[in-house]
């Protein structure tokens, strides 16, 4: 009896006209919500599924995808380059045609050192890094890789990864994290090898990198200028006295039986003759490295950024950044606390990540007391170089 009154409602449900176009319709729209479901599921996924089989179709087997991956192991670990010589300007000290045996040493210490000092960065990076979600990951599929439009060029030990770390906080901004070394090391690998090391941008936001090596690297401004004459370059410099003295810290921290810093400041101690062939001491010269640059870039598409600035007032020096890049000032005071411990800013609130974030070990390190007198003569030596410096860039540094 009740199987009866069942069939009898059921049938009828689908004589009527009406009711029956409803069923209709509910079931189609049933499963359009079911496709529409799979097709997002299975479209968060398709990034990676098809750069693996771009990556398969590349190598051919698991033995070509293991030698891509142990190339991109190389980027990460492959040397700063040697600087290159230059022209004398304002100076009166002779440089030398050749290195001293110690000086040959030190810099290929201070080479390994970068490369164990970016190795740990990358390893704070990925420790920080939060894990991605299954909607997150099909956001990040968005967008496309391009060549940077800004780099930070320059200086090593002058504050650039801070400078990266702070500017990553930008919305509008996306950067590498690690150092590509492509227009001093890998640039045989072309344009294309490096697009591909980019992350994904969407339209409006802003693609950087940053590899200090480059301000002192002579073939950098033609090799940038070639792949854009638009690029901008941001350059963070420090009193050269200090940015040494720091980069002979970074060498001893790694390497603590090499030469006392006195020894390898001067070629001859008697005389007082300083070693420019040492790269310490060579890369604080800025005045010369930046007429290298100007031979390719205009002035106003360069700008400087204090390393002392960079320390007291973040905010003030990162506003100046945001307005170069043409981005609206997002990066305020309300980003950072002063670490005293470590003696710089830090972020609230990292890329990323709701904790806050200092700089690693890496970073801050104490410094090693230098015979005062020595200290005197480098600024002696500097002095000059630093009175062309300001002279170019309109801009007093106050390292005098």
């Amino acid at each position: 009896m009740e199987y009866s009154l069942v069939c009898h409602s059921l049938y009828a449900l689908w004589s009527s006209p009406v009711k029956k176009k409803l069923i209709l319709l509910s079931i189609m729209f049933l499963i359009w919500v079911y496709m529409l479901y799979s097709c997002v599921g299975y479209c968060s996924t398709m990034p990676s599924l098809v750069v693996d089989s771009y990556r398969g179709k590349e190598t051919g087997s698991a033995v070509g995808k293991r030698t891509e991956s142990s190339s991109r192991t190389d980027l990460v670990s492959r040397l700063l380059a040697k600087p290159q010589p230059w022209e004398d300007i304002e100076s009166d000290y002779e440089e030398p045609s050749i290195r001293t045996a110690a000086s040959r040493d030190l810099l290929n210490n201070e080479l390994e050192t970068d490369r164990a000092d970016e190795w740990d960065e990358m390893r704070g990076e990925q420790q920080r890094a939060p894990e991605p979600s299954a909607m997150s990951s099909f956001s990040n599929g968005s967008g496309s890789k391009k060549l940077p439009q800004a780099i930070i060029i320059g200086v090593k030990k002058g504050g650039t990864r801070a400078l990266l770390e702070f500017l990553r906080v930008h919305p509008d901004i996306r950067a590498v994290g690690a150092e590509p070394h492509f227009f001093d090391r890998n640039y045989e690998n072309g344009l294309e090898w490096y697009r591909e090391l980019m992350p994904k941008t969407l339209e409006g936001q802003i693609t950087m990198e940053k590899t200090p090596s480059y301000f002192v690297t002579r073939e950098a401004p033609a090799r940038i200028s070639a792949m854009s004459r638009d690029t901008k370059l941001i350059v963070v410099v420090r009193d050269p006295v200090t940015r040494a003295i720091s980069d002979y810290t970074q060498t001893l921290s790694k390497k603590p039986d090499i030469p006392s810093f006195e020894s390898l400041t001067f070629k001859n101690r008697t005389t007082g003759l300083i070693d420019t062939s040492w790269s310490a001491i060579q890369i604080g010269i800025y005045a010369k490295h930046l007429d290298n640059w100007l031979q390719y870039f205009p002035m106003e598409q360069i700008l400087f950024v204090s390393g002392e600035r960079l320390i007291s007032d973040p905010a003030g020096e990162l506003g100046r950044v945001q307005d170069f890049l043409g981005l609206k000032r997002i990066i305020t005071d309300k980003h950072f606390y002063f670490n005293q411990t470590k003696g710089f800013p830090c972020l609230k609130k990292a890329e990323g990540s709701s904790k806050p974030h200092c700089l690693g070990k890496t970073k801050g390190r104490t410094h090693p007391n230098i015979d005062p007198e020595v200290v005197q003569r480098l600024r002696d030596f500097y002095r000059p170089f630093n009175m062309k410096f300001y002279q170019m860039t309109g801009h007093n540094f106050g390292w005098d």
